[in-house]
């Protein structure tokens, strides 16, 4: 089947030429719609309060998404808590820990950081055990974070402080599209719930990650392209290798199997463990260095803005000073005239 119009279920990237997508648009021609399925809503504070959790108990926080830091600092606001200057973050991801920028003085807080999957971040947890953790998250019973905690035998409390609604969908014709990209349970759900008869329809879809793969599986719904692999890291790649003609791999489970310290051995689906993805590392490696990059040179901008204000701010008190200085000689210059 060919691929020639996708749906896909995440918000439009703020500039498509920079995002995985732009091969499939120039190169293949694909006609692509971005659509998130659905919104992340914020737990109450008056809700939140029936858990009595204090957050100034905790010694460290996890965060495992934006969305987690975002509700997080919403929380302590509407609570009217602080944390303590000496509190420690945890971020699944580099990208993550810079956006607590957004939030804290970020070189003068304990702040780590895991290399790409959340279980690399547990391994260097593991150098932190004694902290008492708190994990802000959605209001899901258990999800791959909290089982890889439970494996890894930290100790954390799980603190739901906002939930996944569904939207709805049914503005779209699936006709209309050849097929479907997913990237999570919750968008799964938003599927079904808005076409209960997709299962029967003749269009492709896509899923990235096991949890993904696992809600396709229990609605009945057949899987035709599934990322990520080996040399399909992204869903855009396995998007591509599919029009390519190339057979599908087995998924690479990112989540991996957790010893006893709780370190990752990532494996494949045939149970074999997997070769390192050099690929895309090589991709994060240079998005890293790029955000980096950019990082240094907002830093630049505003160091720059700052000496000209104070330049400014030099210059404006030199003619106050100036001016100053004219009015006392010039006045002194008249009582002599009198005298």
């Amino acid at each position: 089947m060919k691929i020639k119009k996708i749906l896909i279920s995440q918000p439009e990237p703020a500039d498509l030429e920079k995002s995985p997508y732009r091969n499939l648009v120039h190169k293949y021609h694909v006609d692509i719609t971005f659509y998130k399925f659905f919104e992340v809503v914020g737990i109450p504070a008056s809700e939140f309060r029936k858990t009595r959790i204090h957050i100034s108990d905790y010694t460290a926080v996890i965060f495992n998404s934006k969305n987690s830091i975002d509700h997080f600092f919403r929380m302590l606001k509407e609570l009217r808590e602080t944390v303590s200057e000496d509190m420690k973050y945890f971020c699944s991801t580099e990208a993550i820990a810079l956006y607590l920028q957004n939030y804290i003085q970020y070189r003068k807080r304990k702040v780590f950081f895991g290399a790409q999957y959340f279980s690399d971040l547990l391994e260097v947890m593991s150098k932190h055990r004694d902290e008492k953790y708190l994990f802000p998250c959605s209001d899901e019973k258990q999800t791959e974070y909290t089982k890889s905690l439970d494996k890894a035998k930290f100790k954390y409390m799980k603190a739901p402080m906002y939930t996944s609604a569904p939207k709805d969908l049914t503005r779209f014709n699936l006709a209309d599209f050849d097929a479907i990209a997913l990237f999570s349970p919750i968008g799964v759900r938003s599927l079904v719930k808005s076409f209960p008869d997709v299962k029967n329809q003749k269009i492709l879809i896509a899923a990235f990650g096991t949890s993904t793969h696992a809600a396709l599986k229990e609605n009945g719904i057949k899987l035709s392209i599934a990322a990520p692999t080996q040399s399909a890291p992204s869903m855009a790649m396995a998007i591509e290798n599919y029009i390519m003609g190339k057979e599908q791999e087995h998924v690479v489970v990112s989540k991996g199997e957790l010893g006893k310290h709780g370190v990752r051995n990532t494996i494949a689906a045939s149970a074999k463990r997997a070769k390192p993805v050099i690929a895309n590392k090589e991709v994060y490696r240079q998005r890293m260095e790029e955000k980096k990059a950019q990082a240094a040179a907002r830093r630049a901008q505003r160091a720059a803005e700052r000496a000209k204000k104070e330049a400014e701010a030099k210059k404006a008190e030199k003619v106050v000073e100036k001016k100053t200085t004219e009015k006392k000689t010039g006045g002194k210059k008249a009582s002599e005239k009198k005298a």
